[in-house]
């Protein structure tokens, strides 16, 4: 036993979120970035008649500048890294901070609680990129085309709903153990 854990009064522990556990942060960002990479991707070929190359180098003109766009494959790769930061970062502001509110916790572990927040949570995201990040990057106003809206309707179910769906993954392992772990602390505790 802890010298933190003697001093704590009797029934009350310390009990760490789920969902602010590395590894939760680690499937989040990565099955965002999967999803979001495959989502980007299709789109972009099937839809838009454009060129797996020149998606990602247009993410990396976002900082670099329109020569990106014909820096061939290295800024590609760098674009691919940056969507790779971008995931984990929406990824951290989710668990980390949306997750802390009570309101959000409550509606994501209720009857499909994972579609309701990733359909708020998701053109959140898009707003803020759309409308805040990359315009500070370009210095141009977006353009609210057909694929703008794709963008904004496509954030819900490949960018938000994987780190819905972690979190709530992540509550329920944790409810499953908790009660044996709950029960062990505070009998340590007496």
């Amino acid at each position: 036993m802890s010298n933190t854990s003697r001093h704590r009064p009797i029934g009350v522990w310390r009990v760490s979120a789920p969902y602010t556990k590395p590894m939760t942060f680690l499937r989040a960002g990565l099955l965002t970035a999967v999803s979001d990479f495959a989502f980007a991707t299709v789109v972009t070929i099937f839809l838009f008649n454009s060129t797996f190359m020149r998606l990602w180098q247009g993410v990396a003109s976002v900082p670099l500048g329109r020569e990106a766009l014909d820096g061939g494959a290295r800024t590609m790769w760098i674009g691919l890294g940056l969507h790779v930061c971008v995931a984990f970062w929406w990824s951290g502001v989710f668990l980390f901070g949306v997750m802390r509110l009570e309101a959000v916790r409550r509606v994501l572990l209720s009857r499909f609680g994972m579609l309701k927040v990733a359909a708020v949570y998701g053109p959140f995201v898009w707003l803020a990129m759309s409308l805040v990040v990359i315009p500070l990057f370009t210095q141009r106003p977006p353009s609210v085309t057909l694929r703008w809206w794709v963008q904004f309707i496509g954030h819900v179910p490949f960018v938000a709903l994987p780190m819905t769906w972690t979190a709530r993954k992540a509550a329920a392992m944790s409810s499953l153990r908790g009660s044996g772990s709950a029960h062990s602390e505070r009998a340590e505790d007496k």
